[in-house]
Formats: C-alpha cells, structure tokens, sequence
C-alpha cells in the first residue's frame, strides 16, 4: 500500500512537470485563443445544423430553447446563441447552406486536430497535410453535431420519457424526482462521450482509448465548473457595460469561449502527461 502511494507521488509529480515543460512551449501560447476564436466562427453554422437534423425528426426548437433558457447555467451573452434558434432555412438552399456550414463548423475541429497533433508528436507534426485533416475534420463535426442533436433530445425530453416508461407503475411525481436526479450526470456523461470522441478520432497519430479518458474526464467536468462559476462572474460584475458599452454581450461571450478553450486545451495536455508518466515494469 506504501509503495502505490509513492508510485502514485512521483506520478503526480511528473505529470505536473511535464504538464509545464508542455506548456512553456511558444507553440501554445495562442493555442486557446485560436480555439475560441475558431469556436466562435462554428457556432452559427454548428446551430444551424443543429435545426436542420432536429428539423428532420421534426422536434421542436422551441422545446430546446426553454430547456436552455430555464436548466442551464447562465452566462451573460449566451442569449445571442439562444436567439440563433429561430433561424431555420427548408428548402433546396437548405441543402448548400448545410454544407457550406458543415465546412464552416469544421474549423475548431481541424484547430485542435492540429494542437492535439502537435501535443501528442512532442512537435514533430501537426498532421498529413490541409486536405487530409480538412476531410478528417469534417467527419468529425458531422459525428459530433449528431451527438449534440441526441444530447439536445434526451436532456429535453428525458423527463417526458421517463414518465411514459414508468410513470404508470411508479407515478409520475417520482418520475419526475428520478429525472432531476440523474439529469445531470447524464448530461456530463454526453459531454464526455463528446469530447472522448473528438480527442480520439481527431489526431493523425493514433493513441489508444484509453489514453483520452483522463484528458476527456477533466474536460467533461471543466466546460460544466467554469460555465458556473463564469455565470456567477457575470452576473456580480458590470465592468463589461462601461468598458465595452454595446459590445459587453460580444465581449462576455468570447471570453467564455476563451476559458472553455482553455479547459479543452489543457484537456489534451493531461492527456499527454498522463500516458507519458504511466508506469511501465521493467522486463
């Protein structure tokens, strides 16, 4: 027992050495910046996708818009994703403007397709070339849209489903106390098969599995804290009206696609400390 925990010490210890030998590499400097800047260009054409797969199950977006506005965590200028949700295109356009938004979407995914690839090549290489991790990229917004749509459809009609399967036998009253309680660590467990997925699929340089769940456990639980605790921020603080004026709403939601950047950023590090400092028995 002695013995694990000090193997587990040096562990620690080594991933925290590595994590800042990592990190003081001019490499990542703008690393997050580039992924909050790239996130903030896919969300319109990301949501736009959204209405379109939601559309052809023909569910509601009204649905999903209250399910956000009344259970999710607040953040000061999330009101203009919100407002993205009336806007659904039918129709033949409807067919160029998906692809042109899958495109759109794609550019966080090559962003971190190229981050995670220098990461887990220690700088050798960011990948195969533009046009092969462009076509890379764009596989993976497809998958990952159609997790968020599935996400997006249990988590606003879980409730409801599970008063239809056992709300006869159980009643609907605690149906709906079963529903509170398990609502959200279903939602962390679909953040998690998200981003598991993209730190998977992602990288050129193949790594097991296993290998992306610490980074994808942090990551799971990190967009969830700072969404919190940036709610909070915004919500005590009014340095963004004076400062920025009509631009505070802008202002407020880059800076919290900044700190989420950050905390998939620092997911892929994790990663690679975390494989690095395994233990391996000597033969």
């Amino acid at each position: 027992m002695k013995k694990v925990k000090e193997m587990t010490r040096e562990r620690v210890k080594r991933m925290v050495i590595l994590g800042f030998q990592k990190l003081s590499d001019p490499y990542y400097q703008g690393a997050a910046a580039e992924i909050a800047f790239y996130f903030l260009l896919s969300i319109v054409p990301t949501l736009i996708l959204l209405s379109q797969l939601l559309g052809l199950f023909s569910i509601s977006l009204d649905g999903i818009r209250d399910w956000l506005n009344t259970d999710m965590i607040q953040v000061e200028g999330a009101d203009m994703i919100l407002s993205l949700l009336d806007y659904s295109p039918s129709g033949v356009n409807s067919v160029f403007l998906a692809v042109t938004a899958v495109w759109a979407a794609s550019r966080a995914q090559f962003a971190m397709l190229r981050i995670t690839n220098y990461t887990l090549t220690d700088g050798i290489s960011t990948g195969k070339g533009y046009v092969r991790d462009r076509i890379r990229s764009l596989k993976t917004v497809v998958i990952t849209v159609f997790t968020i749509g599935f996400s997006l459809v249990i988590l606003v009609y879980g409730e409801l489903i599970l008063k239809l399967v056992f709300g006869i036998v159980a009643g609907s009253e605690i149906a709906e106390k079963t529903w509170v309680m398990i609502r959200w660590p279903i939602a962390a467990a679909l953040y998690f098969l998200m981003i598991s997925y993209n730190y998977y699929v992602l990288p050129t340089h193949r790594v097991p599995y296993r290998a992306v769940v610490p980074g994808s456990v942090f990551a799971s639980i990190g967009l969830m804290v700072v969404t919190w605790a940036y709610s909070i921020y915004t919500s005590v603080s009014s340095g963004y009206d004076i400062l920025y004026g009509s631009f505070s709403n802008f202002v407020a939601l880059m800076f919290w696609f900044y700190l989420l950047s950050w905390v998939l950023f620092l997911g892929v590090i994790l990663n690679k400390v975390w494989w690095e400092s395994r233990f391996i028995p000597e033969e």
